[in-house]
């Protein structure tokens, strides 16, 4: 399992949301990219991006600061929010992107998932937002009557080289990861699951390390307010603490 520090960027500042809640922001630094650098230098491996306000209006609005980013750091990005045509994963990618996460698109074109899959196979990853096991949609705003299990078995059908699922109600919490939600998500697929939402100290890291076949977690708010020190986590899932 490895830890993925997140950057939320909304108007190209690092923020975090509360449950995902656009009215719920505290912001963490409007330097984006010394950001980067600083979780790259506690030795991540991985950069989990999201574009919050792409997120919410189905238009990328942060692709400077996104660029910006990629220039700065030389570990992978995965990049999310607003990619809802394959002109999106293409633009992220011809700047240097590693792999893009589609969320409402998922469900609201399956077709453009196929398509990006094939395009682009080991570097699409489908985000599953989920709230008391259903899955939404549109910066976590509409909640659909679709099963995330049963979702995440047809995005393996399709291709999808991943998972990034997100209990909605632990994300931006400190509350704790929801263990039993995220194992049957790992239980359901084959395909890598990496865990978002909740994490708020060693002890969450070191629980999820319990998930048999968890692929990885991305920590946000716990990093930024220190309730988690980063290279500590890194050094337990790693064996070297």
């Amino acid at each position: 399992m490895i830890i993925i520090p997140a950057i939320d960027l909304k108007d190209g500042q690092c923020v975090r949301l509360l449950q995902g809640r656009r009215d719920a922001v505290t912001t963490y630094s409007n330097d984006p990219v010394a950001t980067a650098k600083r979780w790259e230098s506690c030795g991540a491996e991985l950069l989990h991006i999201v574009d919050l306000d792409g997120a919410f209006t189905g238009n990328q609005k942060n692709l400077d600061a996104i660029i910006k980013i990629r220039r700065s750091v030389k570990i992978a990005l995965q990049v999310g929010g607003g990619i809802r045509k394959i002109k999106d994963a293409v633009k992220l990618f011809s700047v240097g992107i590693d792999r893009v996460v589609i969320g409402t698109a998922a469900i609201e074109d399956p077709g453009f998932i196929k398509s990006s899959c094939s395009k682009y196979p080991g570097r699409v990853l489908i985000g599953i937002d989920a709230k008391e096991g259903m899955v939404a949609i549109r910066g976590w705003e509409e909640v659909t009557s679709l099963d995330a299990r049963e979702f995440a078995r047809r995005l393996e059908i399709a291709g999808a080289t991943g998972v990034v699922y997100t209990d909605i109600a632990r994300d931006g919490t400190l509350s704790g990861p929801n263990i039993d939600a995220t194992r049957e998500i790992v239980e359901s697929v084959k395909i890598p699951v990496i865990a978002s939402g909740g994490v708020s100290c060693i002890d969450d890291i070191k629980n999820l390390m319990n998930i048999k076949n968890l692929w990885g977690v991305i920590t946000g708010k716990a990093i930024y307010s220190g309730t988690l020190d980063l290279e500590e986590a890194i050094k337990v899932v790693s064996g070297k603490s």
